[in-house]
């Protein structure tokens, strides 16, 4: 009797171990980075991009290579390309949150960015010729997260507007 005990009690500790995987895993899935990328290309009439496997294998070996140090460093490879990091937890979504957010700083009919404001992250978001997405995800060696979302083609070309 004590044995079947050990051995439900076993069995439910794995299952919760299994659920919370997996319910951690979906806070960072395609979709989790997918949707708000194409939500702030909808708001202002941009296309939808799609969800590449190649572009995304380059982003997280990228990501890989930072958790080291976790450096905000670009990759300087050939996708546009958006970075992160938090000294925490920071899921797909609060990544491209962060980016999102810089839309309250970029001026349409200027095309630049309030004075010492970012919105680069904004543009390369929603830049009308980036219509495949790619990110990567890594815990830091020092317990914070780094994200990378790569864009192709890329964008971000001086003197030219996103959309």
């Amino acid at each position: 009797m004590v044995s079947c005990k050990l051995e439900s009690l076993a069995l439910l500790s794995l299952i919760g171990l299994l659920a919370f995987f997996h319910v951690s895993q979906a806070q960072n899935s395609q979709n989790d980075y997918l949707s708000p990328h194409n939500a702030a290309r909808s708001d202002v009439g941009v296309g939808s991009m799609t969800w590449d496997d190649t572009v995304a294998a380059y982003a997280q070996n990228y990501a890989n290579q930072r958790a080291g140090d976790c450096a905000l460093q670009h990759s300087g490879g050939q996708y546009g390309e958006n970075i992160a990091w938090s000294s925490g937890d920071m899921s797909a979504t609060d990544a491209v949150k962060l980016w999102v957010d810089e839309k309250a700083y970029y001026d349409y009919n200027s095309n630049a960015c309030a004075e010492g404001q970012q919105c680069g992250h904004y543009t390369q978001v929603v830049w009308r010729n980036s219509v495949k997405l790619g990110c990567g995800r890594v815990t830091c060696n020092s317990g914070g997260t780094f994200i990378t979302c790569n864009y192709d083609p890329p964008g971000n070309y001086v003197g030219e507007r996103p959309y």
